[in-house]
C-alpha cells in the first residue's frame, strides 16, 4: 500500500540535459518517463514541474544587463519546451499526460486551471506545469510548492543527484553532515540549498512536507511513495 495517493514531482530542467547539461535528451526523457510510470502503476496520482536551467540560464543574461523580467520570460518559455518533451516520452511510456501552463500558448497546451488539474489526475492523467508561476521574479521551486498546495498534494518530492540534504556539498566536502530529517525553519536559517526561501516558506505555512531524493538511484521514487526511509524529509 502506498503512503501518498498524490504527488508534485519537481524536476530540474537539468533532468533532462545530455552528457554536456545542456539541451534536451530524449534518452533522458524516456528514463525518467519509465520512472513515472513505475509509481503511475502504484495507482499514484502525480503532477510534475519542470524547470529550464538546460535550455536558458536567466542569470546568465543578468550578468550581461538584461532586464531581469524578460530573462525570467524566457526561462518560462524554456520550461514548456521542456514539459512539450516530457509529456511526449510519457505518452508513449503509456501515460495519458496533460500539460498546463500558467501562460496561455493554447496552440501547444492547456492554460492551467486548478479543478480541471485536479480532475486529469483523478481520471488518472499525469499533469505537467509548464512556465512557472506564469510570473517574473519566481522560480520553478516556488512554482511547485504552489501548484503542489493547490492541487492538495500529500507531499512535493524533489529530484535531485545527491541522496539527500547536506550541511555543504558533499561531493566538495567529504565530511558533509547528511540529514535525514530537517524542519521547515532548520532549512530557512542554516541556509541549506534545498528550495529558495518564498518555496520553502510556502510548504512551510501550508504543512506541505517536502523529500528530497536521488532520482537516479535505483528504485527511490518507489521507495518513497511506499513509505521506505529515503532521502531527507522535511516537515513540522
Amino acid at each position: 500500500m502506498t503512503k501518498y495517493k498524490r504527488i508534485l514531482l519537481k524536476l530540474s530542467g537539468e533532468a533532462l540535459a545530455g552528457p554536456g547539461g545542456f539541451g534536451i535528451d530524449p534518452e533522458q526523457a524516456d528514463f525518467i518517463a519509465a520512472k513515472v510510470k513505475r509509481i503511475h502503476d502504484l495507482e499514484v496520482e502525480i503532477a510534475i514541474v519542470i524547470g529550464g536551467g538546460n535550455l536558458w540560464r536567466g542569470t546568465d543574461g543578468l550578468k550581461h544587463g538584461m532586464d531581469r523580467a524578460t530573462a525570467d520570460q524566457m526561462g518560462m518559455l524554456a520550461t514548456v519546451m521542456n514539459a512539450l518533451a516530457l509529456r511526449d516520452a510519457l505518452e508513449r511510456a503509456g501515460l495519458t499526460t496533460r500539460v498546463q501552463t500558467a501562460v496561455e500558448i493554447r496552440q501547444f497546451a492547456e492554460p492551467y486551471i486548478r479543478l480541471r488539474a485536479i480532475r486529469h489526475l483523478e481520471k488518472g492523467y499525469v499533469v505537467i506545469f509548464g512556465a512557472g508561476t506564469g510570473n517574473p521574479y519566481f522560480t520553478t521551486d516556488t512554482a511547485g510548492a504552489l501548484r503542489a498546495v493547490e492541487i492538495n498534494a500529500d507531499i512535493l518530492i524533489k529530484a535531485t543527484k545527491v541522496d539527500a540534504v547536506y550541511d555543504s556539498d558533499p561531493l566538495l566536502n567529504p565530511n558533509a553532515k547528511r540529514f535525514e530529517k530537517l524542519n521547515y525553519l532548520d532549512v530557512i536559517n542554516k541556509r541549506l540549498k534545498v528550495m529558495d526561501a518564498t518555496a520553502i516558506t510556502t510548504c512551510m505555512d501550508n504543512d506541505l512536507p517536502v523529500l528530497v531524493l536521488n532520482l537516479w538511484a535505483n528504485d527511490t521514487l518507489e521507495q518513497a511513495i511506499l513509505g521506505e526511509k529515503v532521502g531527507t524529509l522535511i516537515s513540522d
